[in-house]
Formats: structure tokens, sequence, C-alpha cells
């Protein structure tokens, strides 16, 4: 396959192919839809498509920190080492699930809620059941669907200038098995205490990690570019109505409970505790329906 713009696309080798089409063609037939949707709001984009690597995202960053900011879109049928938030795995088996990452060089007033903006993005191109556990994990049915985690590196000159961004994203098409979701643990997590997945094969039966991808990444680098120019303010009511921890009491690692009453204009989670309102921040807590 040769398409202007993309490059290392691979396939199995012969020896691994199995009957009917590969997942890796799957997602090879839908790269160039997805190209010719972002490369004329996104210069410069490429689309690569491999048959198995660690983390999407872990190669983006390393592109990163050696100096390489073209944009791109990075998808594997397979990570064999995925990663979310917090040190956690991301289960990501053949076939069965949709891993990618989008690597692109920008430059927002405040990084601060973009995480929430790729959620809001994602979860309404999925689909209208799919709600948003604040910070960075889209549900379905009270049960995690998909995960995101966006990194940024610097490209080593003036303050001023675009940081790289890596926004990593999993998305399970099929639901994984609850035992391989739990050996991707971070080691003394409380197994219990995981959500049960979901899979997005439950209300879109047949459809394929291929054209999930065709569906989520054209909007999500224009909704990207949106909130480098506008910020999370732009998508802060879209979030509200996709909320699904408004009005549900949680709790906070730090073990405080409260209401979740929302979040705001930079993105931070609204706690009611009975110290008051709290703003809680991505990088100091996670939270748990109670």
């Amino acid at each position: 396959m040769s398409v202007p713009g993309l490059r290392r696309l691979r396939a199995f080798p012969n020896n691994q192919r199995q009957n009917g089409p590969s997942p890796v063609s799957d997602l090879l037939s839908h790269a160039e839809a997805v190209w010719e949707a972002v490369a004329p709001v996104l210069p410069g984009f490429t689309v690569e498509v491999l048959p198995s690597i660690d983390s999407t995202s872990s190669e983006l960053m390393r592109r990163a920190r050696s100096g390489s900011l073209e944009p791109v879109l990075l998808t594997a049928e397979e990570q064999t080492a995925g990663r979310g938030r917090l040190g956690k795995g991301w289960h990501s088996k053949k076939g069965q699930s949709l891993a990618f990452s989008l690597g692109l060089p920008l430059a927002p007033t405040t990084w601060s809620g973009l995480s929430l903006a790729v959620g809001v993005s994602l979860a309404q191109s999925l689909h209208p059941d799919v709600r948003l556990k604040w910070p960075n994990d889209l549900w379905l049915q009270q049960r995690k669907l998909a995960g995101i985690l966006v990194e940024t590196a610097s490209n080593g000159e003036s303050s001023s200038s675009p940081r790289t961004v890596v926004i990593g994203v999993g998305i399970n098409i099929a639901r994984p098995d609850a035992s391989a979701v739990a050996a991707t643990r971070p080691e003394g997590s409380n197994a219990m205490a995981a959500m049960a997945p979901a899979g997005l094969a439950e209300l879109l039966v047949g459809i394929t990690a291929g054209e999930v991808m065709e569906r989520v990444v054209p909007a999500l680098v224009r909704d990207v570019l949106a909130f480098a120019s506008h910020g999370f303010g732009a998508f802060a009511q879209r979030f509200a109505q996709l909320d699904a921890l408004q009005g549900q009491m949680v709790q906070l690692s730090d073990g405080s409970r409260g209401k979740a009453c929302g979040v705001d204009d930079t993105g931070a989670l609204q706690v009611l505790t009975d110290r008051g309102m709290q703003a809680v921040t991505s990088a100091e807590v996670s939270v748990r329906p109670c």
C-alpha cells in the first residue's frame, strides 16, 4: 500500500497470517481515510501502522526527546507494555482493542484540562451512551471502556516554543477478560478496586479497530487544535453533559469523601467535603464512586 504521507506500514509475515483479514490489514484499510481527513488541518501529518510495539506512547516520547516533532499517528495491533495513568498497564489483545498515540507540537495558553477535552472528543465520536469519568477514563454503564494518557516533552529550544504532546488512547473493542486486566495492574494494587471492563462491541456489534480509528481520530485532531486556541473553556459545557461523577459521592485517594460537583474552568474536579469545596487536580488523586 502506498499512500502519500503514510510511512512504515507493515503487515504480518505470511506464516503469521490467519484465515480472513488480519487486524493489521483492518487498520491499514482505514489509514488512508484517516490521513486524508487530517492532513489538510495538520500539515506534515503521517500515519504509521505496526503489528506490535511495546507502547505507542513510549515510542513517540522517545522520538520527541530525540527531537522528532513531526505530527504523527502511531497505532499497532498489539502493545506488549501499554501504559496508563499512575503506572497502570493497559491490556491490548490482538484484534480486541484499538491502541494509538497522537503526537504533535502544541503551544496552548495552558495545558490544564487537555485530557478532559480529549475525553469529550472521543466520547462524542464513539456513542451517545459513553460517559466520562474524571480525569481520563471513558465509561460505559459504570465500566471502563477506554483510557487516556497525556504526556509532553520539550523540544530543547526556548521555553516559549511548542512542546510535543503525546496523547495515548486505548479503547476496548471486545470486552477484555477480567484476569488479563488484573495482570496489568501495578504490584500491590487492590484487585477488587478496579472497575469491570466494557467493550464497544456491546453497543456497536461487529465494529473493528480500524473503523473506530477512522471514527475518532479526525475529530480528535480538530478538538486538540481547538483546545490549543481556546483552552478547556471551549469544552466545559460538553464535558458537563458527559460527566459520570456529577452529583455522586466519591472517595479521594487520601481517604476523604465528598460530593462531586463538576469541574472548574481549568478542569479541576470540584468535591464538596466536610471541609468545604475542594478543587482536585489529576496529579493529586484518583477518584472512585463510593
